[in-house]
C-alpha cells in the first residue's frame, strides 16, 4: 500500500514536470511611455515602464488579440508581477490548458513617491485614471495587434489594483466591457482612514518625503498616497495634499471638509455618481479572502456588493477561504482558475 502510494506520487510529480516542460511560453516585453496625463509639479515621474505579455502564438500569426489590463497593488509594480508573482507563467499555463484563449496582458508601473497611485486622477500628482484608461490604452492599441474595442478589453488587479480596476471600469465603460477585482483594497477611503486612525499620529514625525523611506514609517506611506489621490493640492508642499485627521497633544483633530471629500472621491461612491456607467458594463466580479489580514477589506467588499445589489446592478461577489494574497498568484490560484476564465467567457476574441 505504501509502495503504491509512493508510485502514484512519483507519477503525479513526473506528469507535472512534463507538463511544465511542454508549455509554450509567451513573450514579456518591457517598454516606456512618457505620459502627458501624468505631468505634474509634485516629484512624480511621468515616464512609466509598461510590461506587456504577448501570448505564445503572437509572433507566429497576424491575428489580433483582446487585452486585459492588470493593475498591481500597493508597494508592488509591474516588474514584480513578473519576477515575484510569475504572472507570465500563470498566463502560459492558463492558455495551454485552455482556461483562456490567447490574450495580451498589459501591466503598467504605477508605483509612486508614496508607493501607489490608487489609479485615480489627483489634483496634485497627475491624472492616473486618465493614464490607465485613455493614454495607455491608446498607446497599446497603436503599438500592438489588439482588437481595439471595449468588447475585447477587460480590466483587473489585486488589492490597490482591484480598487483601481473597479474605479476605471465604472468611470470608463466606453473603454472596458468587463472587470474582475481581486481583494480590492480601500474601496471606502474614509472607512479605511477611521480604522487606521493611529497612523495619523505619526504625521508630526514626517517632515519631508524622504522620512517615509525609514523602515519605521513604511506603512505610513499609505495615508500619504491616499491623501495625494483623493485630497491633493499642488500648492501645498512638501506633500501636496490635505489630511483628514491629525493629532495635537494626543488629541484628535478632524478636518471635516477633507473627510467629506475623501468619502466623495472613494470608489465606493461611484455607483451613485456614475450609476448609468455601471449599467453599461457587461460583466462585474470581485472576490476577497475571508481571513484577509487587511481587516477593512471583507466588510468594504461586502458593503460594495450590497450597494450594487440594492441598485440592481448585476454582478458576482465571492468570499473564499484565504488571506489577502494566499490564493491569488499561486498555481491554480484565483488568477488562473477564476479571473482568466471569467475574461475568457466575457471578452470578444474575434473581430
Amino acid at each position: 500500500m505504501k509502495k503504491s502510494g509512493f508510485l502514484i506520487l512519483v507519477f503525479i510529480l513526473f506528469s507535472q514536470f512534463l507538463l511544465a516542460q511542454n508549455i509554450p511560453e509567451g513573450k514579456v516585453v518591457t517598454t516606456y511611455i512618457t505620459a502627458k496625463t501624468l505631468e505634474n509639479k509634485t516629484l512624480e515621474n511621468p515616464k512609466r515602464r509598461v510590461t506587456v505579455y504577448l501570448p505564445p502564438d503572437y509572433e507566429k500569426s497576424s491575428k489580433k488579440y483582446p487585452v486585459i489590463y492588470y493593475l498591481h497593488g500597493f508597494f508592488w509594480s509591474d516588474s514584480l508581477l513578473v519576477s515575484s508573482d510569475k504572472i507570465n507563467h500563470i498566463l502560459d499555463r492558463a492558455i495551454y490548458l485552455k482556461k483562456i484563449k490567447p490574450v495580451i496582458v498589459v501591466m503598467a508601473d504605477q508605483s509612486t513617491v508614496f508607493k501607489g497611485s490608487f489609479y485615480a486622477n489627483s489634483k496634485s500628482s497627475g491624472n492616473w485614471s486618465d493614464f490607465t484608461s485613455v493614454e495607455l490604452v491608446n498607446f497599446i492599441d497603436k503599438n500592438y495587434r489588439t482588437i481595439a474595442n471595449k468588447d475585447s478589453r477587460g480590466i483587473s488587479g489585486h488589492s490597490m489594483g482591484g480598487n483601481g480596476a473597479l474605479r476605471n471600469a465604472i468611470l470608463h465603460p466606453e473603454v472596458f466591457s468587463s472587470v474582475y477585482a481581486l481583494s480590492p483594497g480601500i474601496l471606502d477611503a474614509q472607512y479605511f482612514a477611521l480604522n487606521e486612525i493611529d497612523l495619523y499620529k505619526d504625521l508630526d514625525k514626517i517632515k519631508d518625503v524622504k522620512d517615509l523611506a525609514k523602515p519605521e514609517n513604511a506603512r505610513t506611506n499609505i495615508i500619504f498616497a491616499i491623501a495625494r489621490a483623493y485630497n491633493g493640492n499642488e500648492n501645498k508642499p512638501p506633500f501636496y495634499a490635505y489630511f483628514p485627521f491629525s493629532f495635537k497633544d494626543n488629541q484628535l483633530i478632524v478636518n471635516a471638509s477633507v473627510v467629506e471629500e475623501l468619502k466623495k472621491n472613494s470608489t465606493s461612491e461611484l455607483p451613485f455618481s456614475h450609476y448609468e456607467n455601471l449599467k453599461k458594463l457587461k460583466a462585474i466580479k470581485f472576490d476577497w479572502g475571508r481571513n484577509d489580514e487587511l481587516k477593512h477589506i471583507p466588510p468594504s467588499c461586502l458593503s460594495f456588493s450590497k450597494t450594487l445589489e440594492m441598485l440592481k446592478i448585476k454582478h458576482e461577489a465571492e468570499v473564499y477561504i484565504g488571506t489577502h494574497g494566499s490564493e491569488v498568484s499561486k498555481e491554480n490560484g484565483r488568477i488562473e482558475n477564476q479571473m482568466l476564465p471569467f475574461f475568457n467567457e466575457h471578452l470578444k476574441f474575434e473581430e
